[in-house]
């Protein structure tokens, strides 16, 4: 499920995921994403993802084509995980998302407040 928060506001972008993502939703969350894009030259996103959060196959597929073809329209992505694993892979992606222009950092789940102020 992926659910928008109310700390939304402009470009600025807030979302919970939990559970397993449906090609459905995936679709939503671009149609969305795709709507603030039209108003906006770039966006900065907060997601914050439950223990258990994932993507089917062709959801995530869906999820990355989009991200390759958007991708310099990010300025930050905040990931919102007490994660180990994800906190590694973010640590890694942040490389790769520098080189791009994007600001990407891990915050742990008490850090929300911060996580929001960073993207802002």
């Amino acid at each position: 499920m992926i659910k928008e928060l109310a700390e939304s506001q402009g470009s600025v972008l807030a979302f919970e995921i939990q559970g397993k993502v449906s090609l459905e939703e995936e679709q939503r969350w671009i149609a969305k994403l795709e709507a603030v894009l039209e108003r906006y030259e770039s966006v900065s996103v907060m997601i914050i993802l439950g223990e258990n959060a994932s993507w089917g196959t062709e959801a995530g597929w869906e999820d990355i084509k989009w991200l390759m073809k958007h991708v310099k329209r990010f300025d930050k992505i905040a990931i919102v995980t007490d994660s180990v694993v994800w906190k590694w892979l973010i640590l890694v992606d942040s490389q790769f998302a520098k080189m791009l222009g994007i600001g990407e950092k891990h915050f742990e789940v008490s850090e929300v407040k911060e996580a929001l102020a960073w993207i802002s």
